[in-house]
């Protein structure tokens, strides 16, 4: 059985003889600091999930190194701070400045078009190559993207109030971050992806009915078009969301990367057999201060609460502070179980 039907037999809930799909993401300090343990473990426990590069006919306005120390300026102009080499920094002057009530200067925020500039041929003949279940280069984050432009402070008061200049950015983001989607969905991928930061350590970062009457309708539109052209379509999102993963549901998400143990496996058995989990093993807690043996019984916790002849891919994050052998000791286990 080849990574791409493991994969797709997975999020459909048919893998019942094969392993769990395995999904290693890496930021560059983990290979800055751990470059051999990241080359022994893609050896022993190669990904089934993959992401294509994408050469641009029009180059994105980016300047700088996202990962390097100092001034990073992304596809929309936003500016990122960083003062830690391997990671990604912050924004601390929006676009939109604080005393700029009504969004007056949203009609100068540049639209970065440049990224629908890609030949769908070529991504075609990078998925051909690989026998990898193949995700899209692009990822629609609308939350995160206007805090990049307005401060999240700024934007949270923004929300319950919108000025009309707001919505009529919005509106065009979103008419943008579809026509992305669609271009991707005509492509050989398999899968396509959005995400967005929604959860604080205790709860959503805004009132669930917000982000239902804003927000929901975002991500069933992306999900109506990868369900339209045949593909799966995956969510990331960071932090505690136990209040949005039924809606989600409802819309039809195959998957979704999140912070199972800040919400608590045990509280996730209810969306067993209704949704794919696309990891996460604790990345606060365990995977920096855990011993072997608690990284083996965090990963039989997933196992035994979220598997359902599918339902959980072995993911997680190799990043700043991670112990090197906990993150190999995941899919060890994993390879185990299954």
């Amino acid at each position: 059985m080849t990574s791409r039907e493991l994969v797709k037999n997975t999020l459909e809930f048919k893998n019942k003889l094969d392993r769990v799909p395995r999904d290693m993401w890496h930021l560059p300090w983990a290979v800055q600091h751990h470059e051999d343990m990241v080359k022994r473990i893609k050896r022993d426990f190669p990904n089934d999930i993959g992401g294509v590069f994408v050469e641009l006919r029009i180059p994105p306005q980016t300047k700088g190194d996202p990962y390097a120390i100092g001034e990073y300026v992304d596809e929309w102009g936003c500016k990122f701070k960083n003062i830690h080499r391997g990671v990604i920094g912050e924004v601390k002057e929006p676009l939109i400045p604080v005393d700029d009530y009504d969004w007056d200067y949203a009609e100068n925020i540049h639209i970065p078009k440049e990224l629908l500039s890609f030949d769908i041929d070529q991504v075609n003949s990078e998925c051909e190559k690989t026998d990898r279940f193949m995700i899209s280069g692009c990822c629609p984050r609308p939350f995160e993207q206007l805090q990049f432009i307005r401060g999240t402070e700024n934007l949270y008061i923004d929300l319950l109030d919108m000025p009309k200049k707001m919505i009529n950015f919005m509106d065009r983001m979103h008419d943008y971050y579809c026509r992305l989607m669609i271009k991707w969905a005509k492509t050989d991928v398999d899968a396509l992806q959005f995400m967005d930061d929604w959860g604080s350590q205790k709860s959503l970062l805004i009132n669930p009915s917000l982000w239902c009457a804003i927000f929901k309708p975002m991500y069933k539109d992306y999900i109506e078009i990868a369900h339209s052209y045949n593909k799966k379509i995956f969510m990331h999102s960071d932090g505690y969301t136990l209040d949005i993963i039924p809606h989600l549901i409802k819309l039809g998400l195959d998957a979704i990367n999140c912070q199972i143990f800040c919400m608590g496996v045990e509280n996730l058995k209810q969306f067993r057999g209704k949704i794919t989990f696309w990891g996460e093993i604790d990345r606060q807690n365990l995977l920096p201060n855990g011993t072997l043996a608690e990284i083996e019984n965090a990963v039989k916790l997933v196992y035994d609460n979220l598997w359902d002849n599918g339902g959980c891919i072995a993911q997680l994050e190799f990043g700043p502070g991670a112990n090197p052998d906990n993150v190999y000791k995941v899919f060890e286990t994993w390879a185990k179980l299954c």
